[in-house]
């Protein structure tokens, strides 16, 4: 419960008092339409968009216009004050609304201006404003708080720790795949997009960093600095990154147009060059293969962490360090898979979680091919692998489009998803391939799809039924034959 609320009760009854009598004087002749733009009775927003993995996740009743964040960072592990400000619009008459927001220590909510009720429910806070929101009406809630950046949480998949990922000078963020409201309230679901303003004070001689473009950086008083970032076009709330730290910009060559810039802990710049100088030639092999990089800049933040798994954060990767200083095979293969996801995840985002195939499939299948064109492992020889395992991934981690919430990020993910898109091209050939995934790729840049989006698409582009082909890849209890491949067998569970 918001402190604030008791104090105000005599206000709250009083107002209700004046909205009656107003009401009264104004209410309109029996049988009248309700007022255009409003429902006829105030409802709940709802906690969570019914997601079937994860039905908490996401909020109903309204879309989020874009996100104001406030950072007053301090040290690492080290509490400190921060504010988000979420403009957005109703969808429906609200009477309250939910935010999804973990942890840290509330201090005040207000919607437009005016203080609201706010109740934690676990993972979720219910909003109640002084007065209704009508249905498609714009309103703006800001959330004061003390940021908790010792909160991680774990999951026993590819995931592993995510939240708040602390460094030896400062944090980053790993916010897949719902750890974003550990973070900042939000709508934290892969479908619901929208822009982010970062405004981030730390300390001189830190570097602050986020999604998009710098647009100022100021001196405070007390030795500080403010960083404002902003992320230029909408992100999911799982590819949000901030991060603070001994960062040095390091601007690579443009290529097509595209500015790169890493940010490198200042002691690793030398040991990650050779491998991050390789950032334009990807881009360059993925752009021939995948059309024009969909964002207006690029870059690699380098965790100094002992985080194992780099993360797709949009127009920034966050890449552990451990990648950068290994063989030049596997730092590839990671940075590959990174940058595409750029176009497969990000541009395009999830409908559902179940979606994921499209995502770390696709990201897969690329750094896979790059890496076999390159030196590395034979493609075809990795997906006989994988289709050798596929029947026993299906029984243990559920087929490519059917996870379940504890074993959403296995290998079925993964090989077990590229081996599905791999199956495609081997049945409707390279060339169609092809045109399936540029049309992929144009017709849904900016928003949302589903796997049933691909199933319609790839039957439109190929004037084929995609359908009965994809599906029971996709769904069935048992791997389908392998096209052009009558030699392969997958195991029998």
């Amino acid at each position: 419960m918001n402190p604030q609320v008791k104090p105000r009760l005599a206000l709250h009854l009083a107002l209700a008092a004046a909205i009656t009598v107003t009401a009264a004087l104004t209410a309109p002749a029996a049988g009248a339409a309700p007022a255009a733009g409003r429902d006829s009775v105030p409802v709940p927003g709802g906690a969570g968009l019914g997601d079937p993995l994860l039905p908490l996740d996401g909020n109903g009743g309204y879309t989020v216009n874009r996100y104001l964040l406030d950072f007053d960072w301090q040290a690492p592990r080290t509490p400190f004050e921060a504010q988000a400000t979420i403009q957005a619009t109703a969808t429906k008459e609200l009477s309250s609304f939910n935010l999804d927001f973990a942890g840290n220590t509330l201090h005040k909510v207000t919607v437009n201006g005016v203080p609201a009720e706010a109740v934690r429910e676990g993972d979720e806070l219910v909003v109640t404003p002084w007065l209704a929101l009508p249905r498609n009406g714009a309103f703006t809630v800001t959330v004061t708080y003390t940021a908790d950046p010792t909160q991680i949480r774990h999951r026993d998949d590819a995931i592993e720790d995510y939240g708040w990922i602390p460094t030896p000078n400062g944090t980053a963020l790993y916010p897949q795949p719902n750890g974003a409201k550990m973070i900042f309230p939000s709508n934290d679901h892969p479908s619901q997009r929208a822009p982010v303003t970062f405004r981030i004070s730390a300390p001189a001689g830190l570097t602050a960093v986020a999604n998009g473009r710098l647009v100022s950086r100021e001196p405070l008083p007390g030795d500080r600095e403010r960083w404002t970032y902003d992320s230029e076009q909408p992100v999911s709330t799982q590819l949000v990154q901030m991060a603070v730290g001994k960062l040095t910009p390091v601007d690579r060559p443009t290529t097509g147009g595209v500015p790169l810039r890493d940010y490198v802990p200042d002691d690793l710049v030398e040991r990650t060059d050779a491998y991050l100088d390789l950032t334009p030639k990807h881009l360059d092999w993925l752009e021939q293969r995948l059309g024009a990089y969909p964002f207006k800049r690029y870059g690699v933040l380098v965790g100094d962490t002992d985080l194992s798994v780099a993360l797709e954060t949009q127009t920034l990767s966050l890449v552990p360090k451990a990648e950068l200083l290994g063989t030049a095979v596997d730092a590839e293969r990671t940075l590959v898979h990174e940058l595409a996801h750029q176009w497969f995840g990000d541009s395009v985002a999830l409908r559902t979680w179940s979606d994921l195939w499209l995502s770390e499939g696709h990201a897969r299948f690329y750094e896979r091919l790059y890496s076999e064109e390159h030196g590395g492992d034979s493609f075809e020889a990795a997906m006989k692998t994988a289709y050798t395992n596929h029947n026993l991934w299906r029984r243990d981690f559920g087929a490519p489009a059917e996870p379940t919430e504890s074993n959403l990020f296995k290998r079925m993910r993964y090989d077990g998803s590229a081996l599905v898109l791999y199956a495609l091209r081997e049945k409707v050939g390279a060339e169609n391939f092809q045109k399936i995934e540029r049309a992929w790729l144009t017709n849904y840049r900016g928003k949302t799809a589903s796997t049933q989006d691909f199933i319609n698409l790839a039957s439109a582009t190929t004037g084929e039924d995609m359908e009965s082909f994809l599906r029971p890849w996709l769904y069935g209890p048992t791997t389908p034959p392998m096209p052009n491949h009558p030699d392969w067998v997958a195991t029998t569970p």
